[in-house]
């Protein structure tokens, strides 16, 4: 399968993108190219675009995210980088998304199939699914209502084999605990 190449006209197009945050000081000369009608700006180079925006996540038909040390990230103008290789198809119906899990930070993300650290075991969904996963994730790490009448010795290591039931097959939550009865 060849991976279509993302450019300056094209990487807007349904794709998904991690952007890594930059710090304005460390391009203090950069000149905008394109504003779009929404305030963000763009900056392209031949390796990749910088971004300038106070909104992420959704961006149209696009999925973007900006890797940051902090956490809320709209509202603020932040600057992102991508490189062209770092974009990835993105549309509703194809199965492009696996879900990621940190345990210890109680958080959970989605990932594309086509990023260089997908192991293969995770299942594939498409966004929605993947939403609907997360969803279910988030309120097995964040309440303990959802293992009411389950029989167990551990909370933490019973939510650890469901999280990774859930991450690694297409079972749903509901034939998990039912099979846990």
């Amino acid at each position: 399968m060849t991976l279509k190449k993302y450019n300056k006209t094209n990487f807007h197009k349904h794709t998904f993108c991690e952007f890594t945050e930059v710090d304005s000081a460390s391009i203090p000369n950069i000149d905008w190219h394109y504003k779009s009608k929404s305030g963000s700006g763009y900056c392209f180079t031949e390796e990749g675009v910088y971004r300038i925006s106070n909104h992420w996540g959704r961006a149209a038909n696009c999925r973007w995210r900006l890797i940051s040390e902090i956490k809320n990230l709209n509202q603020k103008e932040r600057i992102g980088y991508a490189k062209w290789t770092d974009f990835y198809p993105n549309n509703e119906t194809e199965s492009f998304f696996y879900v990621e899990v940190n345990f210890e930070t109680k958080e959970a993300t989605f990932q594309h199939k086509n990023n260089p650290n997908y192991d293969g075991k995770a299942f594939l969904r498409n966004a929605s699914e993947t939403a609907k996963v997360i969803r279910q994730i988030k309120e097995i790490l964040e309440s303990d209502t959802w293992a009411k009448y389950l029989d167990f010795d551990d909370l933490e290591q019973l939510r650890n084999e469901i999280i990774l039931k859930l991450i690694q097959t297409s079972t749903s939550f509901a034939e998990i605990k039912r099979s846990l009865l």
